[in-house]
């Protein structure tokens, strides 16, 4: 805004300056040129004043000897000498001021070439590969754009990216490849490269050369020939071989030259052969899906052995054989499942070792799959054949097999009734039945019947059941009689018998100073008796043991009056012996002694012990205490101290102690007893369960 100012007056004008808009006459335009020409970018614009600056994929371009930038009037140029590849790109021309840009790109052309380098193989252009070994030819190939390889053995053209004979690219590398090269592998081959700049070709041949091999024997000199003519791989299957003969080999490689030097001698080997067929091979089941098979093994095996057996069926007519396992089975049997119902099959059996497979051993006729009626049959265990005799507590478990065809229904009874307690559990598989009990109870004793039925056929077992435990003591045992050294006992058989048999009776008897318990009859099969040798002037007390098959009783039945031996004539009655002397701590005058006893005799065992105030005596065996024990009687006469043993058994055998023990100290001896087996004189009779809780064993 622009203001004019007067005495009379002022006056405002304003003034609008517009930029002039340049014009591009003429733009710049793409280039495609070849490697060493010259690449001239050029542009005209409106303002011959206006300048510039020059880009190349964003970056100022700057002048160099091989690079100039002219502007003359309104033309603006970039001229580039002998064009490299770098210079490939996208260029732009920007006025100086405006906001405009021009841009073009620059192509580069470089024409495709080979670099194929065969001197080190000797003959130019020709590739020798030892047959079996890899070929890997690597091409490095160069050119701009990016040419296309094609790869030709004579006029087939060798195009698969995969596969033993393969064509790999990448962007500047084409490698040809053969795996494990073969004899049909040799021959001439051609790479032809091509872009729109030109094209490059190249030639070469590709020499397969092979092997010849040898063998011998482990400790011979002679080497045998295994082929006159090159052998192309390099797997070989060397024949007429000694099985179980130790061999080795050597290889030597041929090519156009000669043969090389033998290799180093492979490791000793031993040739193996298949096995003969199985022999024997017999149709063992049939069911509605399912066949069982059965046969013997080959006859000649050989050094090989058998790692196992396929099983293979196929449809009567049909030559098309199914595998039936997976993996070879070891046993001489086999049951071939999911099998078509109605069909009739052909089965054969082969035996394989690290050699191969044997011959097949093949059904003659074939099998038609189909179920076979089979009458229901209950196969007993002998032991169940007799009663079954358990404790209270112990498990029962009962196997019985059956058989028939197809599966029968199976029915388990407990005393006509169907079996429904639920602390009986039953279990039922294709081939027999079980039937548990955890913890037995009485309760469970009676008669099981087992069923099997399949339609109208059926077969059927009993097992009889019965379920022990100790009995009760005996009642009312009392003394009736009384006369000399005697005394007369009865009693009345116990109210439970344990429901089993009382076989029975252990009596014993003590004298009411000592209070200790002696056995005096055992295995009494009355309810009474009569018990001798008693001492004169003492008072006897009795108890009773009832007895059956799980032992004695726990508790006894014990006489409610005593049998007291009056005494005869004038007895002497000598005063109480009195210990004196002064104050010492125990110790023993006279040691146990090591006994060697027969079992079934009543045995003693003895020493001699002083010290005051009197010790207190323990007795123990194997370290444990002995404590009120009827089998064993404990005597201190004035120091002499004494264990008895009644009727000594195997189980009594072990080592003994004395201890003895007053307020001064303690001193100890023990011996070893010894207890051998009884002559067959002295054998008893005795009816026990045997070690499984089952039955009743006489021994």
């Amino acid at each position: 805004m622009y203001y004019a100012f007067t005495n009379g007056g002022e006056s405002k004008a304003e003034l609008e300056v517009e930029d002039k808009e340049l014009e591009v006459l003429q733009s710049i335009a793409d280039l495609t040129v070849k490697a060493a020409e010259q690449a001239v970018f050029k542009c005209e614009v409106s303002d011959e004043k206006v300048t510039g600056k020059w880009f190349k994929d964003g970056v100022e371009v700057q002048p160099s000897d091989r690079i100039k930038i002219s502007h003359i009037g309104r033309t603006h140029k970039l001229t580039i000498d002998d064009v490299k590849p770098s210079d490939a790109g996208d260029y732009t021309f920007v006025p100086d001021g405006y906001a405009l840009s021009l841009s073009a790109k620059l192509n580069f052309l470089d024409p495709p070439k080979i670099h194929l380098d065969t001197s080190a193989t000797g003959n130019k252009n020709t590739i020798t590969v030892v047959a079996g070994n890899k070929l890997r030819l690597d091409v490095e190939i160069t050119g701009e754009p990016a040419p296309t390889v094609c790869w030709m053995k004579g006029d087939q053209v060798v195009a698969e990216a995969e596969g033993r004979v393969r064509v790999e690219s990448r962007k500047t590398l084409s490698s040809f490849v053969i795996e494990g090269a073969e004899k049909d592998d040799e021959g001439h081959y051609t790479i032809t490269v091509t872009n729109p700049a030109g094209e490059d070709k190249a030639e070469l041949f590709i020499r397969i050369v092979g092997y010849l091999m040898e063998r011998k024997k482990i400790g011979s000199s002679r080497w045998t020939k295994l082929n006159f003519d090159v052998f192309e791989s390099t797997t070989y299957e060397a024949k007429k071989m000694i099985e179980g003969v130790l061999y080795e080999m050597r290889v030597f490689a041929v090519n156009g030259i000669g043969i090389s030097q033998p290799s180093a001698n492979s490791k000793p080997f031993m040739p193996i052969a298949p096995t003969s067929e199985p022999t024997r091979l017999t149709v063992d089941d049939v069911t509605d899906t399912t066949c069982a098979l059965k046969w013997r093994p080959p006859e000649k095996i050989g050094a090989g052995g058998i790692d196992g057996y396929i099983i293979e069926y196929c449809k009567e007519g049909s030559d098309e054989w199914v595998q039936a396992n997976e993996e070879p089975v070891g046993k001489n049997q086999y049951r071939v499942k999911g099998l078509p119902v109605g069909e009739k099959l052909l089965f054969r059996v082969v035996a394989v070792n690290i050699a191969g497979r044997s011959p097949p051993a093949i059904l003659s006729q074939a099998v038609t799959i189909r179920e076979i009626m089979e009458h229901p049959k209950i196969r007993l265990p002998r032991h169940l054949r007799t009663k079954l005799i358990q404790v209270v507590g112990e498990k029962v478990n009962m196997v019985i097999p059956f058989q028939g065809k197809p599966r029968p229904v199976v029915t388990w009874f407990k005393d006509g009734v169907p079996l429904e307690d639920k602390t009986v559990g039953t279990r039922t598989s294709e081939v027999d039945t079980i039937l548990f009990i955890r913890s037995s109870e009485r309760t469970h004793s009676g008669k099981y019947t087992l069923s099997v039925q399949i339609e109208n056929m059926s077969d059927s077992a009993d097992i009889h059941i019965q379920i022990v435990e100790k009995p009760t003591p005996p009642i009312a045992v009392h003394v009736t009689d009384v006369w000399g050294f005697n005394a007369a006992l009865e009693w009345k058989p116990p109210k439970d018998d344990g429901n089993c048999e009382i076989i029975g009776y252990t009596i014993q008897k003590a004298d009411m100073k000592t209070k200790e318990w002696f056995t005096v009859y055992e295995h009494n099969r009355r309810p009474s008796c009569t018990v001798s040798d008693l001492v004169m002037g003492n008072e006897y007390s009795f108890r009773v043991f009832s007895e059956n098959i799980c032992g004695l009783s726990n508790e006894p039945g014990i006489s409610k009056n005593t049998a007291v031996i009056t005494k005869t004539g004038l007895a002497y009655n000598p005063p109480p012996f009195k210990e004196r002397g002064k104050n010492h701590c125990p110790k023993f005058t006279a040691p146990l002694v090591n006994r060697s006893v027969i079992a079934g005799y009543t045995t003693a065992i003895s020493c001699a012990v002083r010290g005051y105030p009197k010790p207190k005596i323990i007795w123990m065996k194997n370290n444990m205490i002995i404590g009120e024990d009827p089998k064993f009687l404990m005597q201190n006469n004035q120091g002499v101290l004494t264990l008895n043993i009644r009727k000594a058994s195997l189980f009594d055998g072990g080592r003994y102690s004395c201890r003895a023990i007053n307020d001064l100290g303690q001193d100890e001896v023990e011996c070893k007893l010894e207890v051998r087996g009884p002559t067959l004189a002295n054998t008893s009779v005795k009816y026990t369960l045997s070690s499984e809780g089952r039955t009743l064993v006489h021994r």
